[in-house]
């Protein structure tokens, strides 16, 4: 069973299919790339609580940066958000993103908590 929440023409913010979790992108508001990773990241946190997930349980990410020159500064952040020892497989480009204030685009995959009451 396929399921879908928050729902538009466009797109879905979460899927969720056979004990996998889907994020649509996620971007962040603030001033420098820190801030809207900081910002990204708490947005996908609640995305995958809503889903029965958490960030123990990401399989995958794919971060895009508006300029890679901000790679250190972000991954600053994301290390100190990842649990020790629950590092997804991961890829980061550069990418032209959808607004020019984005700095930052979190694409996830993650298992649904199995343990984790819904």
């Amino acid at each position: 069973m396929i399921e879908r929440k928050h729902t538009n023409a466009r797109m879905s913010k979460i899927v969720t299919h056979n004990g996998t979790v889907y994020l649509c992108g996620q971007v962040g508001s603030g001033a420098d790339v820190a801030e809207q990773t900081r910002d990204c990241l708490s947005r996908v946190d609640a995305l995958l609580k809503e889903a029965g997930s958490s960030k123990k349980h990401i399989l995958q990410a794919i971060v895009w940066l508006a300029h890679m020159n901000d790679f250190d500064a972000m991954n600053e952040v994301w290390d100190a958000w990842v649990p020790e020892n629950y590092a997804p497989a991961r890829a980061c480009g550069e990418a032209r993103l959808a607004g020019s204030d984005l700095l930052v685009e979190v694409i996830v995959t993650a298992a649904v908590d199995e343990g984790a009451s819904r």
